[in-house]
């Protein structure tokens, strides 16, 4: 993939029980799955693909590895070299889990924590074109990238040296200190806050939806959980943080009505 280093580029599911948690995401963010032919994620289970309405491909569904983590949603970002950028991480007081490991046709990737323990992926994707996984305001897609940690100050700086990212403008929120914006290639990709007490350290992933108040309908109808929300953001967008039927977070965000 040809997006610029230090680009959000792809989300995957990590579940239980993908057969059972794919129509959850069907209804409630308008995804259609597909799946995806590869024999080393055959062996694993497989994987699908959720496309966008627009047909662009957005996220991965796949069977969490026993014994593995719970189910839970992680993000990959995009880099020029994944050996470099691990290596840079793991100095950095990251470290590396899953070591540079190419999968035939999709890429090279790692899996790291950054130093207060937030999973995500390094990825450099095999393909030629540039992913769309993340686009702001298109319908399907990612639109929010939210890492909530133990230390917001430590993570802007290392987020910031590790991809570039900068702290572009600020929300203060009280005795919870600043919602920090990030930029990345000239535009807002998401944010940086303080994690709530009794909140676990970790990315929520937020993607746009139409109608923010049937999207709750189909969260709690589809047997998932309103966490908080929705509750109007800067911009008179609205979002909603949930929790699939299988215990994963994650977020939508759209317009009231």
């Amino acid at each position: 993939m040809t997006n610029p280093h230090g680009t959000p580029i792809w989300y995957e599911l990590m579940t239980s029980d993908p057969e059972a948690i794919r129509p959850f995401y069907e209804q409630v963010v308008g995804w259609s799955a597909v799946p995806y032919a590869n024999d080393t994620l055959a062996e694993t289970g497989g994987y699908t693909v959720f496309n966008a309405p627009d047909g662009q491909g957005v996220a991965g569904l796949m069977k969490v590895p026993e014994p593995g983590p719970a189910p839970g949603w992680y993000g990959y970002i995009g880099v020029d070299d994944v050996d470099a950028a691990a290596a840079k991480l793991a100095a950095a007081g990251g470290a590396v889990h899953m070591p540079p490991t190419d999968l035939e046709g999709v890429g090279r990737m790692a899996m790291v924590t950054d130093p207060q323990g937030v999973a995500f992926y390094l990825m450099r994707g095999a393909s030629p074109e540039a992913s769309t996984a993340f686009q702001r305001m298109a319908m399907g897609h990612g639109e929010w990238n939210e890492l909530q940690t133990s230390d917001d100050q430590a993570a802007l700086a290392f987020y910031g040296d590790q991809f570039g990212w900068k702290k572009d403008g600020a929300m203060p929120m009280g005795e919870m200190g600043d919602y920090s914006f990030l930029s990345h290639d000239g535009g807002i990709i998401g944010a940086v806050m303080k994690a709530p007490p009794g909140t676990r350290p970790g990315w929520n992933y937020f993607f746009r939806v139409g109608s923010i108040e049937e999207a709750k309908r189909r969260i709690e109808g589809g047997g998932g959980a309103v966490v908080q929300g929705p509750m109007e953001v800067p911009g008179g967008d609205w979002v909603i943080y949930a929790s699939d039927p299988q215990g994963a977070k994650f977020g939508v965000v759209g317009t009231k009505g």
